[in-house]
């Protein structure tokens, strides 16, 4: 398939899953589009895209403000004037167990984030993807009976991606997840910090005994 001169947005491209699908697409001669909140990681995922000819479009955005969620759409449009892809892989994470005195608080935010979110910029991107029979990426995950607050969003997500598609099926839309396990991001590697022993313990958690690249989910 290609990709030339098909635009593809995606949230959390600064990092990670997001900036290595940012970089594939680039590969693949598509207009990225790029969203997040580090301004300066946005700019280093831009240089790795232009490598390959493109230069993204960097959209600096909050996405917990709906403000900002319209801004991604409604930039995309005045800069490409069509969407073909949306890939939300942009995500927040919380502790929160159910004996935490703060777990709502946690609940409330990942919730937010992790559902409402993609909620909102589904909504708002279906005129667009029904014009060029497009396509939604949902980044999800598999579920583990840890982490109260971001499981029971990517829970959520499952199940909304399920109802969406099924809606925009006869409007010629796809909407699919992916759902990786542990995967060597530099958020993974600074939340585990110098122990050793746990990342061992998430590669014994997957099929392979391996942590997964982003590069692979990208692919």
């Amino acid at each position: 398939m290609s990709f030339t001169n098909k635009t593809v947005v995606i949230t959390g491209g600064s990092n990670g899953i997001g900036a290595a699908t940012a970089v594939l697409f680039a590969k693949e001669d598509a207009n990225v589009v790029i969203i997040g909140r580090n301004e300066t990681n946005l700019n280093k995922v831009a240089k790795d895209c232009e490598e390959y000819g493109r230069r993204p479009l960097i959209i600096k955005a909050d996405l917990f403000k709906d403000e900002d969620v319209k801004s991604v759409i409604t930039k995309t449009i005045q800069k490409y004037n069509r969407i073909d892809v949306l890939v939300n892989s942009a995500a927040h994470y919380h502790d929160g167990t159910i004996l935490d005195g703060n777990l709502l608080k946690a609940y409330d935010e990942v919730m937010n984030f992790n559902v409402r979110v993609i909620v909102q910029l589904t909504n708002l991107v279906i005129p667009y993807l029904t014009e060029t029979k497009g396509n939604i990426i949902n980044l999800s995950s598999i579920p583990m009976l840890s982490n109260i607050p971001y499981f029971v969003s990517k829970v959520a997500l499952d199940h909304f991606t399920r109802c969406a598609a099924l809606e925009l099926a006869p409007v010629g839309v796809r909407v699919n997840a992916v759902n990786p396990g542990y995967v060597r991001t530099a958020t993974l590697l600074e939340e585990v910090g110098d122990n050793a022993d746990m990342l061992e313990e998430f590669k014994k958690l997957a099929a392979l005994k391996k942590l997964a690249e982003p590069e692979e989910i990208a692919d």
